[in-house]
């Protein structure tokens, strides 16, 4: 498959970097702390020093998700080799930056796209291909679980693709003993430890707000819905842990599903040490010391909250990528279960509300991508800063409602608008103003489309929020898809200058907040030692770009019909 063009991000060396000295010391006593994100199309390194707040070296490996047997994956090859080759951009940047050998870590945290399945057998052999967060296959799973459990469970949750497993009598199915995510995998292999941070654990199966844990009543519901579908020789065995005649009958696993899980931490909680074989995965050339203090792993959601700063209740953020979601804190439950929302939590185990779309900004990059080589082949060549600079700004030319154009930037399957398979569309009418302005703003705001139909359920609850903050490449450019993200939620748009550094500086501050978790929580260590002193530009909705993009918007849900019908046809 065709790797799309990347979204400009701020520089990867750091910009305003701690004194020299000052990192360097930090760096050569062992006082830095290392942040790995394994995003889906860049594996991200990030070292802090003594102050959090500041980024003192980075390094990043770009890879790409494979289409394989009708399934999104990466190998157990492509995760090992691009986290390698991530370190070691990093390792060079510290040598660059300062002449010292990075050898001795103090603390390191590792966070990754949340969700998927990573099935293991007893000897910790992954059973099938990984399953990642984009696949759609687990419809039927995910409707029947979420009728039993009274919560909707979207079709990329853990737990949905391994009830789809024993739906579909997988033949692997009875042979596992432990399933995770990406982020709790490469933990488990760096420290010995099955742990996750609870952030990724409510991604994998509903967390008990009272507990903090997974929830033991859908625990044992689910338990219950699995041993119900086995014959009765099946379910002698299952309990017996003997079987007579063959085995590959089986279709269920052979412990509780509470057995099969990651133990669950909250931010703040020791979760291992960096082994001598996990040192060795990281840094293949041997240099990197054991013993560095690891933070429980992470989901992209929870860094993204962390690295905006959006953790207490009534702030939210939006994360926008080759996927986009929104995460918004609750002050209170919601009233009912909704299909567009998952509920998941914090770093820290407070109620969420989350708005996942499986497509973000990558159908934006193809454009963007398309009109830089129309400049290259004109004979004015612009990198790719300078592209996206000149249509965003384009856009802010187009009409208000984007002229009459439509675009859907489904890649792939979309769960909220309950779409299977993604076919990117761009559809005008006869009448509609075809202008590079509106083309780009209509580009803009697909990215938006799915994103505000899932905001305005939560709207509809009653859910208030005081700001949204918002990290992502596709923010680079000031003030345009700020100012039209502000138009979609209706509500103030905040960017800090951190905000870029991502989710690999937000598993970073999770790792350095380790040594300050019995002192305070983790809303006030953000507060008063991390975000102190950061700036951040506000953009309030403008009257006449909200009124445009309800209008873009009840165009887009009426168009539904053509983007489902598109991925029949074609």
């Amino acid at each position: 498959m065709s790797t799309a063009p990347q979204l400009p991000e701020r520089a990867q060396r750091v910009e305003g970097p701690a004194p020299a000295a000052a990192a360097a010391d930090a760096i050569r006593s062992g006082r830095a702390v290392l942040g790995i994100e394994l995003g889906s199309t860049r594996i991200k390194a990030c070292l802090i020093g003594d102050d959090p707040a500041v980024t003192i070296a980075t390094g990043a490996h770009s890879w790409e998700n494979r289409f394989v047997d009708r399934l999104w994956t990466y190998t157990l090859d492509d995760i090992w080799t691009g986290i390698r080759l991530a370190y070691a951009d990093l390792i060079t940047d510290v040598r660059e930056r300062y002449g010292v050998e990075l050898t001795q870590l103090k603390a390191i945290g590792v966070s990754a796209m949340m969700h998927g399945y990573l099935p293991f057998d007893a000897d910790g052999e992954l059973l099938v291909p990984f399953r990642t967060w984009r696949n759609t296959n687990t419809g039927a799973a995910a409707a029947e679980l979420s009728e039993l459990f009274g919560v909707n469970i979207p079709l990329r949750w853990s737990v949905a693709h391994v009830y789809q497993a024993v739906l579909d009598a997988e033949p692997h199915v009875p042979q596992i003993a432990f399933t995770t995510t990406l982020a709790g995998y490469v933990h488990w292999r760096l420290t010995g430890r099955k742990v996750l941070g609870v952030g990724d654990a409510s991604g994998m199966f509903p967390i008990d707000s009272a507990t903090g844990d997974y929830d033991e009543n859908l625990l044992r519901r689910f338990d219950d819905l699995v041993s119900s579908r086995l014959p009765e020789r099946e379910k002698r065995a299952s309990t017996s842990g003997t079987v007579e005649g063959p085995t590959s009958a089986l279709t269920a696993p052979h412990a509780p599903l509470a057995a099969l899980l990651p133990e669950v931490l909250h931010a703040g909680q020791p979760a291992g040490e960096l082994t001598p074989d996990g040192a060795a995965l990281l840094d293949s050339s041997g240099t990197l010391q054991p013993g560095a203090q690891l933070c429980p792993p992470e989901g992209d959601a929870g860094t993204g909250m962390v690295a905006t700063n959006a953790v207490a209740p009534r702030t939210g953020n939006v994360s926008a990528g080759t996927s986009i979601f929104a995460m918004v804190v609750l002050e209170r439950a919601l009233r009912h279960p909704h299909h567009e929302l998952d509920l998941v939590t914090t770093p820290a185990g407070d109620p969420v509300a989350m708005v996942h779309c499986n497509n973000g900004a990558s159908e934006l990059a193809e454009w963007v991508g398309m009109f830089g080589r129309f400049a290259a082949a004109a004979g004015t060549p612009l990198d790719s800063d300078a592209v996206f600079e000149v249509l965003f700004r384009e856009a802010l030319g187009g009409e208000a409602d984007a002229g009459g154009l439509l675009a859907y930037n489904y890649l792939a399957g979309e769960p909220i608008t309950a779409t299977t398979e993604g076919r990117p569309l761009f559809v005008r009418t006869p009448d509609s103003r075809f202008t590079l302005g509106n083309v780009m703003r209509a580009q803009l705001y697909g990215v938006f489309g799915t994103l505000s139909l899932g905001m305005r359920v939560l709207a509809e609850e009653g859910v208030r929020l005081d700001r949204m903050h918002a990290h992502g490449g596709i923010f680079r450019t000031a003030g345009v898809a700020q100012r039209f993200l502000a138009a979609a939620l209706d509500a103030p748009v905040a960017v800090a200058e951190t905000a870029a550094e991502g989710g690999a500086w937000g598993i970073a501050v999770l790792a350095a907040y380790l040594d300050e978790a019995s002192d305070r929580d983790l809303a006030a260590y953000l507060s008063d030692r991390v975000f102190a002193d950061a700036a951040s530009q506000v953009v309030d909705p403008e009257p006449a770009d909200v009124a445009g993009f309800a209008a873009y918007l009840d165009r887009y849900r009426d168009g539904l019909a053509v983007e489902r019908a598109g991925a029949d046809a074609l």
